[in-house]
């Protein structure tokens, strides 16, 4: 097995926990307001990572600290966006709509970078768009406020991994991924502190839930994809990341007895659909079909 495919894996992996995070989050939030269930999860994930990798951070420069401040800020409104977004949308539901990033990735470079995107990206983002207005708008009501905000939280997740991919090939994956983590968790203190309630949880299953997301969803998965991107390709990496979703829906499925309606299926597909399109090699493909000819 060469390294591409063992990142590809590694990757694979991530989009299942990501796709677990779903539920777990959603259970955790009945029990802490948002930004104290970010100010817990994230600072104590970066604790962890602080710890683990303390040699690394040894050697933080000011370059990387920089960087992965900037990520950081920008992942904590994406999360905060993303959680409260949460408490008023389905976890299925919220799966798809951030899997909407993926087909917002290529639109938001060529915007940034003033580039026409490539027809597949359009393309992919008109099907998945009828996707999320036909997931959004599915008879349950006119348009929950949940999805508004967790599409937010889209465009969001989106410009973190375009950052991500800016600033990773220049500095220390392993450090850059603790920064951006401790970020979150020190930009949600002051929030819940100043704007919410702070509890500190006393139930074990919270504790159960809380140590996942810690452990897994987040210090395991952001080292993990801070590393093993290096080894693969954005597209490669886009296109794995389309699983999250439907990991989503199907512990939503399992764990809290979610089902879409047939109009939120289609939709679903259709984003599904959309994300592939839009990044799928279409030149390659089209290529290396000539040359079987």
């Amino acid at each position: 097995m060469n390294r591409q495919t063992k990142a590809n894996l590694a990757l694979l992996g991530v989009s299942m926990l990501w796709g677990s995070s779903f539920v777990i989050s959603k259970n955790t939030l009945d029990h802490l307001q948002t930004f104290n269930f970010l100010a817990i999860r994230f600072i104590l994930s970066g604790m962890i990572c602080s710890i683990i990798f303390y040699k690394k951070m040894l050697t933080l420069n000011r370059r990387t600290m920089l960087h992965g401040t900037i990520i950081g800020t920008v992942l904590f409104f994406a999360y905060g966006l993303w959680a409260y977004g949460l408490n008023f949308t389905t976890a299925s539901k919220s799966g798809f709509i951030i899997g909407f990033s993926v087909v917002i990735v290529p639109l938001l470079s060529a915007l940034i970078l003033k580039k026409i995107p490539p027809r597949a990206s359009i393309a992919g983002a008109l099907v998945a768009l009828i996707g999320l207005a036909l997931l959004s708008l599915d008879g349950s009501a006119p348009l929950q406020k949940g999805d508004l905000f967790t599409l937010a939280a889209a465009f969001l997740f989106a410009l973190h991994i375009i950052t991500i991919g800016k600033f990773t090939l220049t500095a220390d994956s392993f450090a850059l991924a603790i920064v951006q983590i401790s970020v979150v968790g020190l930009l949600s203190l002051p929030v819940t502190l100043i704007w919410e309630t702070p509890v500190i949880p006393t139930a074990g299953t919270v504790w159960l839930n809380l140590a996942l997301l810690i452990v897994l969803s987040t210090a395991v998965a952001y080292i993990v994809m801070n590393h093993m991107q290096k080894y693969t390709t954005p597209t490669q990496t886009a296109l794995i990341f389309t699983t999250e979703p439907v990991f989503a829906a199907v512990f939503a499925f399992m764990l809290l007895g979610e089902t879409l309606k047939p109009q939120g299926v289609v939709g679903s597909i259709l984003i599904l659909c959309g994300m592939i399109i839009a990044e799928t090699n279409w030149n390659k493909i089209l290529r290396r079909q000539q040359n079987s000819l």
